[in-house]
């Protein structure tokens, strides 16, 4: 099961248009205020499908929900492949936040209860972090093939029609899914019965103290981290137009080979961290002090990251930007592996899925402030236009590594 689980996440990273789709708006005329209402539309979205979703996952069975976020998947990428119009983009975001809300947490849930029925939960962070580095070694597949379509199309658009063929693979690989990782779904489940589950889980949530900790840090760094990852894209951008490399091939050529040589890198060191993440664990004393550790070291980052984008030395930014994703790839199975020690085997899809509603909720939140940010300062004598990016990861990371010492560690 663990090649099977690997070979999900490796299909699921088959997302073509991650390295380009802040180029592609760009490309249809969209502003960064714009952007982030987007990516803000995506998370208020996730953010209301989200916990209903673990619960119909526990209550009605896991690998149907897959099933179900996958063709929501293949809807969003063929919208966002035809679209013409801004509202297009819209609707496109729509059926990604299903998919989207209908996936995070429950898979996670259906490896810990193969893991409990196998009698190996003590290797929770092993374990998903070796499946979770095959989702990284599967981008850095992606963003090959994604530098072809670019190369060849010299159009951002076609990377979402061609992500529809391995999200159809993906859904031929959850047929071959045990039916006992469906969990333990309830034959009499209702509406009803959905609520009272989802109420129980938010009561958990709230009233455990260390797995509310827990929720407070995945919106702090995941959710930062998702905003902020964005803005690789254009910064590599930049970089390309200001070196002196492939002059003769274009800026979306020239962008396209300089962001697939950074992304590769990226998701190669992203696919080591993930398979390290236990041994940094170990190394600390345990997942909470590794945790700790991650959280000091992503701080000095966004610092550094600071004066490298006011005075646009946009290739040392770009290390920067890696060094984060390395750290963000150590601290999530972590994370995770923390959650799962208050989570029961009826509860656990839920209990991430609630998870992941937090940290899009900090995106939502925090996207259209950095997009507004950047575009003031275009234009504007006041340094580069991605500082405020750092900025916020920065005081936002501060203010966690300050307040860790008032709380308990949220571990078993």
């Amino acid at each position: 099961m663990i090649k099977r689980f690997s070979l999900y996440g490796f299909l699921k990273n088959q997302r073509y248009f991650e390295p380009f789709i802040i180029l592609f708006f760009l490309q249809e005329g969209l502003s960064y205020t714009e952007i982030g209402f987007l990516i803000a539309f995506r998370e208020i979205f996730i953010n209301i499908m989200e916990i209903p979703s673990g619960a119909v996952a526990d209550l009605f069975g896991r690998r149907r929900s897959m099933m179900f976020s996958f063709i929501a998947y293949i809807i969003s990428f063929a919208v966002f492949g035809f679209s013409e119009a801004y509202w297009h983009f819209y609707v496109a975001m729509f059926f990604f936040a299903i998919g989207e809300a209908f996936r995070t947490g429950t898979h996670k849930a259906m490896i810990f209860t193969w893991l409990r029925i196998q009698g190996r939960t003590d290797e929770k962070t092993q374990v998903y972090g070796y499946t979770r580095s095959w989702s990284k070694i599967g981008s850095v597949v992606s963003t090959i093939i994604a530098v072809a379509v670019v190369f060849i199309a010299r159009d951002y658009s076609w990377v979402f029609l061609f992500a529809i063929i391995p999200y159809l693979a993906g859904l031929i690989n959850f047929f071959w899914y045990p039916k006992e990782l469906e969990g333990q779904p309830d034959v009499h489940a209702n509406v009803k019965t959905v609520f009272r589950h989802l109420w129980i889980c938010l009561k958990n949530s709230l009233s455990i103290s260390p797995l509310r900790r827990l929720m407070i840090e995945s919106m702090s760094f995941e959710g930062v981290f998702k905003a902020v990852e964005n803005y690789l894209q254009p910064i590599v951008k930049n970089m390309a137009l200001m070196l002196p490399l492939f002059i003769g091939m274009g800026d979306i050529r020239r962008s396209a080979i300089l962001i697939g040589i950074v992304y590769i890198i990226l998701y190669l060191s992203s696919a080591y961290a993930s398979r390290m993440s236990y041994r940094l664990s170990k190394h600390a004393g345990g997942d909470t002090e590794g945790s700790g550790l991650c959280w000091k070291m992503g701080l000095l980052i966004y610092l550094a990251l600071i004066p490298l984008l006011v005075f646009e030395l946009y290739w040392a930014a770009v290390i920067g930007f890696i060094i984060l994703a390395l750290i963000q790839n150590f601290w999530r199975p972590m994370l995770i592996s923390r959650f799962d020690k208050f989570a029961s085997e009826t509860e656990g899809a839920t209990i991430l899925s609630i998870e992941s509603q937090v940290k899009s909720v900090a995106t939502m939140v925090i996207a259209p402030v950095m997009g507004a940010a950047v575009d003031f300062l275009i234009g504007r004598n006041l340094g580069g236009q991605f500082w405020p990016v750092a900025a916020i990861g920065a005081i936002i990371t501060l203010s966690i590594i300050i307040t860790a010492s008032r709380h308990k560690p949220a571990s078993a």
